[in-house]
């Protein structure tokens, strides 16, 4: 009797298991797109992958691999706790009205890096992720901790839909699949993620494949796919696709879209090619002195924005609020990126979810919950 119980506790405990398990795998091999080989003929154009890999043109600081970073970084991950989190609901903006013209320039941000970018009267929706999570799971991974503030179906319509790579806080699915459905423009994407699109079944004439500093025209909007310093990989194969920003320029503004990167000598030299911008939008969460290369903090997004814009610009931080991706507390980027805009005179305004801000805007600090 002993021996037939133990037989079906374990039995109970492996099918309690095993259905989570396929719970948690419910959609994952769909989400993790192309394979190396069928990235590799279309990657194998550009000067900057060498041997199966795209690399940075910075090479590693060596800090990430220090043991002793390495060390802080489990501690601060176990330490975070509940400060990783808001102390209350995040608030969300009302979407604009349709009929409402923009300025020559802004940006309406939807959290994280998911941005619209209005310049000269194009729009741009850069990096969507409306999924509840960034994973390739539907059920486990980094939850969303704010409603997304938009529906998909109710974006008004775009002119180019840009990638900045394909890590599943930047490349959804879910987003990717519906906006093919709702959207007519086209996905403009670093090389090799053109790939994953293939896969998910999105039509070749959609997809615009580009390599650092190679441009895509639609009418007077100007699309540059300029360097980032960071990584890429879905599963286990790592720096198989191309991650980028992105300058998008009409015939007399222009924005800057940083994506996810860190801090990169090529800002200077993309600032003096093609800006000053009006707008910048940067990455200013999810940093720790174990991801210094590929992840910017406030002071380093602020000293992007310089390197990119004059000081009558405006500066709007991304990638941060929406996802726990690193140990700091959630409203610090905030709370950095303002102390260090005032320090160097950056004008910054930092959207509720969901709000339109322009070189004019100003902003409350709503993150004080």
């Amino acid at each position: 009797m002993l021996r037939a119980a133990v037989r079906f506790g374990f039995g109970t405990a492996s099918l309690l298991v095993g259905g989570w398990v396929l719970r948690a795998l419910q959609g994952t091999p769909a989400s993790l797109g192309a394979t190396p080989a069928e990235i590799a003929p279309f990657a194998r154009r550009s000067p900057h992958f060498r041997d199966g890999k795209f690399v940075n043109l910075e090479p590693p600081s060596g800090i990430t691999m220090d043991r002793d970073v390495q060390r802080t970084l489990l501690r601060d991950l176990a330490n975070t706790g509940s400060h990783g989190k808001p102390r209350g609901p995040i608030p969300l903006a009302d979407a604009p009205p349709a009929d409402i013209a923009a300025p020559p320039a802004a940006a309406s941000w939807f959290g994280h890096s998911s941005v619209l970018i209005e310049v000269d009267g194009y729009r741009v929706l850069a990096d969507p992720v409306w999924s509840k999570r960034c994973s390739p799971s539907r059920s486990v991974g980094p939850q969303r901790m704010h409603e997304v503030p938009l529906a998909l179906e109710a974006l008004p319509a775009v002119d180019a839909v840009l990638i900045s790579h394909d890590h599943y806080d930047h490349l959804d699915i879910d987003t990717v699949v519906a906006l093919a459905r709702t959207q007519r423009a086209p996905f403009v994407v670093p090389l090799g993620i053109g790939a994953h699109l293939r896969k998910w079944g999105i039509p070749e004439h959609r997809i615009v494949e580009l390599d650092w500093h190679e441009v895509h025209r639609i009418g007077d909007l100007t699309l540059i796919c300029t360097p980032a310093r960071h990584f890429s990989g879905r599963l286990f194969s790592r720096d198989t696709t191309l991650w980028a920003s992105w300058v998008v320029a009409g015939p007399t503004h222009s924005a800057f879209f940083g994506g996810d990167t860190g801090y990169t000598k090529s800002f200077a030299e993309v600032g003096a090619e093609h800006g000053p911008f009006d707008l910048t939008l940067l990455p200013i969460g999810a940093y720790h002195p174990a991801f210094a290369d590929i992840h910017m903090n406030p002071e380093e997004a602020v000293r992007a924005h310089r390197d990119l814009a004059d000081p009558d610009s405006l500066m709007v931080p991304i990638h941060w609020a929406t996802f726990r991706l690193a140990p700091h507390p959630w409203s610090e980027p905030a709370e950095r990126l303002l102390a260090a805009a005032q320090a160097e005179r950056v004008r910054i305004a930092v959207p509720i979810p969901g709000a339109r801000v322009n070189p004019e805007s100003t902003f409350d600090p709503w993150w004080r919950l």
